[in-house]
């Protein structure tokens, strides 16, 4: 591995809209999965939890989750951001905005951003989906070491071909999420990632973000 590779794996990493039906191997799920389990944890204790879905099971669950997302109520394990300002703020608006104009959303037409929205609960077609979840007792630093999964995740599925998108907006409904997966109580929900083959013709996979430069986001000392 040399860093020119490391930097093509992860430019050439986006989060998927729009999957195609096709199943992934379960031999290359599992690939996925040992290779994210690689990363480093505090004291070693690798608190990720991982459910799949694959095949009818995802659709059920997908069924499922649009109902729950029409009429039930968010309620998250962890707290969702209170406000974006600034340049996150900046950043945020343009990444909606990049995919509001790929997927022909026009400004100010709520009524489409919503429904767009609404893909998220519909797993934006994929044909699997992980939900990731870290024991209660460890707390934040236990989500921390699972956001190195979830990022070794995408990561290693990108080298397979297989794309991802990590979905917070599912783990808003962590209590169904909790009784539809029996996941125990003493679990934080964090989030979802769904994955499969990208539909490449898709208009929503047309765009991709950019990333702030080291200036803005470094400060050095000596």
């Amino acid at each position: 591995m040399t860093i020119s590779a490391l930097n093509t794996l992860l430019e050439r990493r986006h989060s998927c809209r729009a999957f195609r039906p096709d199943p992934v191997p379960k031999a290359q799920i599992e690939q996925i999965l040992s290779s994210a389990s690689c990363v480093p944890s505090w004291c070693n204790a690798q608190p990720w939890n991982v459910t799949i879905t694959s095949g009818e099971a995802t659709d059920r669950f997908r069924h499922a989750l649009q109902n729950e997302a029409q009429t039930g109520t968010p309620a998250p394990d962890l707290p969702f951001p209170t406000s974006y300002t600034g340049v996150y703020q900046d950043r945020r608006r343009a990444c909606g905005w990049a995919l509001y104009q790929a997927v022909g959303v026009e400004r100010g037409d709520r009524t489409a951003s919503a429904r767009q929205m609404t893909e998220n609960f519909a797993l934006f077609g994929a044909p699997h989906c992980a939900i990731i979840s870290s024991p209660s007792e460890l707390g934040p630093y236990g989500a921390l070491d699972c956001g190195g999964f979830i990022t070794a995740f995408t990561l290693a599925a990108q080298a397979l071909g297989i794309a991802t998108i990590p979905q917070a907006a599912v783990a808003a409904y962590s209590p169904f999420l909790r009784q539809y997966f029996q996941i125990p109580d003493d679990r934080l929900i964090l989030c979802a990632i769904s994955f499969g083959y990208a539909d490449t013709d898709h208009p929503a996979n047309a765009f991709r973000t950019d990333r702030a430069p080291l200036g803005d986001i470094v400060e050095w000392h000596g």
